[in-house]
């Protein structure tokens, strides 16, 4: 309303603006004359009925209004209001004219006065329509806003409240009336609430409404902070005057912590769903644990560190966390574990009270575990000094200590350390239990929340892993639990799997080096070079081999072989053929028998049950029929391999090979380009039925000597004329080192190394001297046994070994003395020197030398027994002519030689 200028006592005059009350109700007001006809028609009158003055004016309202059936008792109504009588009733009306529309009327009639006294009536008449309109349009609103679940406040242009529901009063407590002339400063707190004020501001202003207003605050009497959702716009009277906003709130705080588990849900997920694809991806356990704290820190928490068991990292079998049988207590704590991983993701300048497991012990230093987040010591989740040293506290503080004595330390473990936590301590209790313990937080409160869990694999605890959150991040709940358990699990299950591999990889390299030669090979009169790639490197094994093998004068034979196939199994035939080749190899066999006897062996390995004669009689001897079945399913197949044998006498650089269906070897002598050499190649080991050929090659001084297996020289891409071309143009002009020319060999050619095995063996031929070498012939008489003890000590003087004389003439005596009794023609004796000494005698008897005890009342056989005490090692080999027995002897170091024991002595009686 608009102020009148001007006052009347303490009342101000206004005047109603269009929109108040009276427009929505519809009052009209006519009067009466005394001769019952209209005399005055207002306005509203007219708008009410839909007739203008000039028509209504000096008409009988009974007929122009009424229908007709209602006609005489409006006139007899009419006549008693002109009589002085007050009337107030419903009348019902039509409007003039064809097709009127009909209506109901609520009417006060009051009697009046004119100016010379007569009687006559002022009607107040209001449309009832209008009137029941309004009526259900407050008991609406009224039902709105006083029974609606959400609360509801109507604020006025000042943001005062002007009215609220009870649905708000119960969340901030009072009744509905009491909280009327309060502002938002009486709900929020200052920031929330100002935010709210001036929203409210805005709309006022501007008319636009606000939709899902979040709001955050705290009820009365309730710690938790509430969320509320708030809907607010601007409230107009019926003439679109402003005249307050009205807001709809709505409690959402169950939706937010909904939301905020589904959103850690999902974060959850996708730290797993993360896990999954980047932990794992190594082999190497310390890896595998800097993996888990990248995927942890700081996704998860604000501090990690990963402990593993000191046996798992030293490659022990079963480690000290196997729940069947736990050895934790051996010191009154937790085994030993190292720290293998550190993360942090707060500033490097952090407090240095940190929680911690009572006193730990640091076992001895330890080296860093490589690069992670953390490097070096740092504090970490266990970390701590001060008051929480008492055992059941915290997770890995320390007393100061010498560490090289097992004492406790300050500190935290550093980063590779070796380290227990005490017994009552929750990183000690999680590692007994295999479960999930919390560790307290600092005296400081920079960290406030920690797990220690276990990381458990198959029923094994392999280590533990500590997340920490620190001041100002969320606590750990129940879920951050159930998730810190799947993330260590699944790292344990890494962890677990790289020490499964680890195992199975060392267990295979020593298989694969327990059948090749140890070390570098060594030979007389040759300069040996070797190299073995897998063709398998998950297991480093194959079936490809070679070996260096000492025959008895300074011989060497020389072996290449490839199984067919790859992996274990060919590895395994790989070893029994080896070993098969070391042992005909002793035997001094000629190399077409050794390649004979071998095939033998090689079909035997692809036959159930053992090996079986060519002729089928051969006695398979099975054990039971269900050892028989399951040996046929694994090894029904033939089992095919390739092999070359050479024999070198660094004496008459001369060289014996024999071939089983394998490459030839390759030759490069001085100044000339590599040749293949023409060994007529056989079949495969394993075929049978076809003898093996010899080729007995002399090889010049200097000469190089090439064998290899198909894997270097053939490939998928290459065929195999092609690598053997490319290996002979490698091996042009070689270098001095053998160990460069095999490195260069391998780089020149394309091996695409992880198709097949390689195997390559080379050898540099290096003769032995001539002045190196005695050989002499002697007649079969007596008197030679003297000639040859002569012509040896003459032979050993000249080569400096004066310790050796004595012996040699012993042995060399006896060696003669035999050959006259039991051999057969001519008798050759040959001194050979290189590492040791090597004594051979000739003679073309066919009955080898056996070694026996003599009895107390013989008075010879005791010869060999003498040769087999006084020398290194002895033996005899069949020769083309005959035989040749030897003994050889050590060259003296310097050392008296040891004295012989008396069991040693008596063993000759």
């Amino acid at each position: 309303m608009s102020e009148i200028p001007g006052t009347a006592g303490d009342v101000v005059w206004q005047s109603s603006p269009p929109g108040s009350i009276y427009d929505y109700i519809r009052v009209a007001s006519f009067s009466i004359g005394p001769d019952g006809l209209i005399e005055q028609w207002s306005r509203r009158a007219a708008g009410l009925f839909g007739v203008a003055a000039h028509e209504a004016l000096g008409k009988d309202p009974v007929e122009a209004f009424m229908p007709g059936e209602l006609r005489r008792d409006g006139h007899r109504r009419i006549g008693e209001v002109l009589d002085g009588k007050e009337w107030t009733g419903l009348v019902p009306f039509r409007m003039p004219g064809e097709g009127a529309l009909h209506g109901l009327a609520e009417i006060y009639v009051m009697p009046s006065e004119t100016a010379t006294g007569e009687r006559a009536a002022v009607c107040i008449v209001v449309d009832v329509r209008a009137l029941r309109g309004i009526e259900t349009d407050l008991a609406a609103s009224q039902a709105i806003f006083g029974q609606s679940p959400f609360g509801f406040v109507l604020f006025g242009t000042d943001f005062t409240v002007l009215r609220a529901n009870q649905r708000f009063a119960t969340v901030f407590g009072g009744r509905a009336d009491d909280h009327r002339g309060r502002t938002v400063h009486d709900y929020l707190a200052g920031t929330e609430a100002d935010r709210l004020a001036a929203t409210l501001s805005r709309v006022l202003t501007t008319g636009e409404a606000v939709t899902d207003l979040q709001l955050v605050g705290t009820a009365p009497g309730e710690p938790e902070r509430r969320h509320w959702s708030m809907n607010l716009y601007r409230v107009h009277s019926g003439s679109g005057r402003p005249i307050g906003i009205a807001g709809i709130a709505t409690d959402v705080t169950r939706r937010h912590i909904a939301a905020r588990e589904a959103a850690s849900a999902r974060r959850n997920l996708a730290l797993l769903n993360e896990a999954s694809a980047r932990i794992g991806n190594s082999l190497d356990l310390e890896t595998t644990a800097r993996e888990l704290l990248d995927v942890a820190v700081p996704g998860f928490c604000d501090l990690a560190s990963v402990d593993l068991y000191q046996s798992l990292l030293t490659g022990e079998e079963a480690p000290p966390g196997s729940w069947s049988s736990l050895r934790q207590e051996s010191v009154g704590g937790s085994a030993e574990l190292r720290r293998v991983a550190f993360a942090s993701a707060v500033s490097d300048a952090m407090p240095d009270a940190m929680p911690g497991s009572g006193s730990g012990t640091v076992v001895g230093p330890g080296t860093a575990a490589g690069p992670g987040h953390g490097q070096g010591t740092g504090p970490g989740p266990d970390s701590g000094r001060g008051s929480g040293t008492d055992s059941g506290r915290g997770s890995g503080t320390a007393h100061s200590g010498d560490a090289s004595l097992g004492q406790p330390v300050a500190g935290p473990p550093a980063l590779g350390a070796v380290h227990r936590y005490p017994f009552n301590s929750p990183c000690a209790i999680a590692l007994r239990t295999g479960h999930v313990e919390d560790v307290p937080g600092d005296d400081r409160g920079f960290v406030q929340s920690t797990f220690a869990v276990p990381m458990v694999a198959h029923d094994t605890v392999v280590g533990l892993v500590q997340f920490s959150r620190t001041k100002g991040s969320e606590p750990f709940g129940e879920r951050d639990r159930a998730l810190a358990t799947e993330l260590a699990a699944r790292a344990a299950v890494c962890i677990d799997n790289a020490r499964l591999y680890r195992r199975e990889h060392e267990r295979a390299l020593i298989l694969q080096r327990s059948l090749l030669p140890p070390g570098d090979p060594e030979a007389a009169g040759l300069d040996i070079a070797c190299r073995y790639l897998p063709g398998n490197t998950a297991t480093e094994v194959g079936g490809d081999w070679f070996d260096v093998i000492e025959l008895p004068g300074h011989r060497t034979a020389l072996v290449v072989g490839d199984v067919m196939g790859r992996g274990l199994r060919a590895a395994v035939a790989m070893g029994e053929l080896r070993t098969a080749v070391r042992t005909l190899a002793l035997l001094d066999l000629e190399p077409a028998e050794v390649l004979s006897a071998l095939d033998e062996v090689a079909r035997g390995l692809g036959t159930p049950g053992g090996s079986t004669s060519s002729d089928g009689t051969g006695g398979a001897q099975w054990p039971s029929r269900a050892a028989h079945k399951s040996r046929e399913a694994d090894l029904s197949e033939v089992y095919l391999a390739t092999c070359i044998y050479a024999v070198y006498d660094p004496v008459t650089r001369r060289c014996t090979f024999a071939n089983a269906g394998h490459l030839p070897p390759v030759v490069v002598e001085p100044g000339e380009p590599a040749l293949l050499l023409d060994v007529p190649p056989g079949m495969p080991l394993g075929v049978g039925g076809e003898p093996f050929e010899e080729v007995e090659v002399e090889l010049k001084e200097g000469a190089l000597l090439a064998l290899y297996t198909d894997g270097l020289v053939e490939s998928r891409d290459h065929p195999l004329d092609e690598g053997l071309e490319a290996l002979r143009g490698a091996l042009v002009e070689p270098a001095p080192l053998l160990e460069d020319v095999c490195d260069r060999v391998l780089s020149t050619l394309d091996t695409r190394h992880g198709e097949d095995d390689i195997a390559l063996l080379m050898a540099r031929i290096q003769g032995l001297p001539t002045e190196a070498v005695g050989d002499w012939r002697l007649p079969r008489e007596p008197r030679s046994v003297g000639r040859a003890r002569e012509l040896a000590r003459g032979q050993l003087l000249a080569w400096d070994l004066d310790d050796l004389v004595d012996t040699t003439e012993l042995l060399v005596s006896e060696l003669v003395t035999n050959a006259l009794r039991y051999g057969e023609g001519e008798i050759r004796l040959r001194l050979l020197r290189d590492r040791t000494l090597v004594c051979e005698v000739w003679d073309a008897g066919l009955v080898q030398p056996r070694r026996r005890r003599a009895r107390d009342t013989d008075e010879g056989g005791r010869g060999l027994q003498l040769v087999g005490l006084l020398s290194a090692a002895w033996g005899s080999r069949r020769t083309p002519r005959g035989k040749t027995v030897w003994f050889e002897l050590p060259l003296p170091d310097g050392r008296p030689a040891a004295e012989r024991t008396v069991e040693e002595l008596l063993s000759m009686f």
